[in-house]
């Protein structure tokens, strides 16, 4: 038990355990040993978040210019910055992600905490033209209160911090709920929050289950909004919960998404594009390219390509440098994605490459998997698996792939491969997704928003836009005549 790591939850600006002591274990992924131990929330430790935070609101924190507050979230950032390479090394452990990402995910990440900082005191409000005689009318914009932001374990610091990010920009305070399979980061991170003098509350982290940590959470009558990330059952929830305290909800949830690639792509490029798509980060990202479609003219070149990069994939300890695919990140994952892959062999597909589990490694690895399926009703073309499994079809005309690709309850990403511009721009019109990549696939900035559609959620992070979402306009009526206003009951 000794080489077992404890963390405690941040609550007003100190790590403490759970108020009746209860724990809960991490298991390394690479190793299938537990690795970490952390506290428990229970229903009075997330009152007590959510008051801290409340009670922030009141104090220095609400009393802070806009400016200072970009000064402090530019500090977290190059905290953050300077630490990737420690914090990587805990998510990867944590995880079971590759330390190649987490490492440099933690620098990139870096940048939306900046990009935050440096619109911190570029919000403003209007003067309105109003069409009443003696009146001076203007708004400007306040942070709703505390945000309750409920973070998944896959991409947890970057989806924190296009949550954290905003949030704090504006003036709101958070509680987040790190996912029970991996919490361990975010409370690394909560370190530099305090290191970068973060006034205490204004960032709480908590640990534990979704009942009752994320049941009281979302329910709290102090919460004015509700940022989830995560999975269309535990979305129905937080709906419902959020029927109690009528807090907004924005919801960024799981994706199906096409990937689309037509006789004139470029091929290899195109190969390249989809192999990360639907490879990296094991399969396991949210907007994985996990539906392939490809025009039948290049379909068999295309395919050789891809199944000889698939089998050369090297799998293994996601620390070293030479691994190109770790372990999934929990058992529940490897069950589903077993039974999908045999219930596609059993419907008609056929497998191309991969579809076993590598139990010789000794944790929760699965090959990279490539099948071919004749069906768009199979289930493994409309499941999100959330691991290293593609569907393949064909396609012979535009029309025939865009009712393919819309298909489907989820609306998250698409990619589109070909060199007609025109094309290009149709299928982007009339792909229902919320996120078109062209000629690329999976590339980010704080700059673009995102979001879903459809069984993908609806909300947008990133981008100007969130701070518009974290705050909520004021509009001041100033009556400037001096003359006394009139009676209404006395007659003109």
């Amino acid at each position: 038990m000794s080489d077992i790591t404890s963390y405690d939850m941040l609550i007003n600006g100190a790590f403490v355990p759970a108020s009746d002591g209860a724990r809960f274990d991490s298991v390394n992924p690479a190793t299938g040993a537990v690795w970490a131990s952390f506290a428990a929330a229970t229903a009075d430790d997330v009152d007590r978040a959510v008051r801290a935070a409340s009670d922030a609101l009141q104090g220095p924190w609400g009393q802070m210019t806009p400016s200072m507050r970009g000064k402090l979230l530019g500090k977290l950032a190059d905290l953050l910055a300077e630490n990737s390479e420690a914090i990587g090394r805990i998510e990867t452990t944590d995880t079971g992600k590759m330390f190649k990402e987490t490492r440099w995910q933690c620098q990139y990440i870096a940048e939306y905490l900046r990009y935050y900082a440096g619109a911190a005191d570029k919000l403003h409000g209007d003067t309105l033209p109003i069409d009443k005689p003696d009146m001076f009318v203007f708004t400007y914009r306040e942070p709703l209160g505390v945000i309750a932001a409920i973070i998944p374990w896959n991409s947890q610091m970057f989806l924190s911090a296009t949550k954290i990010g905003p949030a704090l920009a504006t003036g709101n305070t958070i509680v987040l709920k790190a996912s029970e399979h991996a919490s361990a980061p975010l409370l690394e991170f909560g370190k530099l929050a305090k290191q970068a003098g973060i006034p205490d509350g204004v960032i709480n982290i908590i640990t534990g289950f979704g009942d009752p940590c994320g049941k009281t959470l979302t329910t709290h009558p102090s919460i004015a909004r509700i940022a989830f990330t995560g999975g269309t059952q535990s979305a129905r929830h937080i709906i419902r919960n959020s029927a109690e305290n009528f807090a907004e909800v924005s919801l960024e949830l799981g994706g199906k998404s096409p990937f689309i690639v037509f006789d004139d792509a470029d091929i290899e490029s195109a190969v390249n594009g989809s192999v990360a798509g639907i490879f990296a980060a094991t399969g396991q990202s949210c907007v994985a390219g996990s539906r392939l479609y490809l025009h039948e003219d290049i379909a068999d070149e295309f395919l050789e390509k891809m199944v000889a990069i698939a089998k050369g994939i090297k799998i293994g300890d996601p620390q070293a440098d030479e691994t190109e695919m770790g372990p999934l990140c929990t058992t529940g994952q490897m069950s589903l994605i077993t039974e999908q892959v045999a219930l596609a062999v059993e419907q008609g597909g056929t497998i191309l490459a991969g579809g076993n589990a590598r139990e010789d490694l000794g944790g929760l690895y699965f090959e990279p998997t490539i099948i071919d399926c004749p069906d768009q009703s199979m289930s493994l073309v409309q499941t999100e698996l959330f691991g290293p499994v593609l569907a393949v079809q064909r396609f012979k005309t535009e029309d025939e792939v865009l009712a393919l690709a819309n298909d489907s309850d989820y609306g998250l990403a698409a990619g589109i491969f070909t060199t007609n511009n025109a094309r290009a721009l149709r299928l982007s019109q009339n792909i229902r997704a919320g996120i078109i990549w062209v000629n690329t696939y999976r590339a980010i900035s704080p700059i673009a928003e995102f979001g879903g559609m459809k069984h993908s959620g609806h909300g947008r992070e990133a981008g100007f836009q969130a701070l518009m979402d974290y705050t909520r306009p004021k509009t001041v009526w100033m009556n400037m005549s001096d003359d006394p206003i009139a009676n209404p009951f006395q007659p003109r």
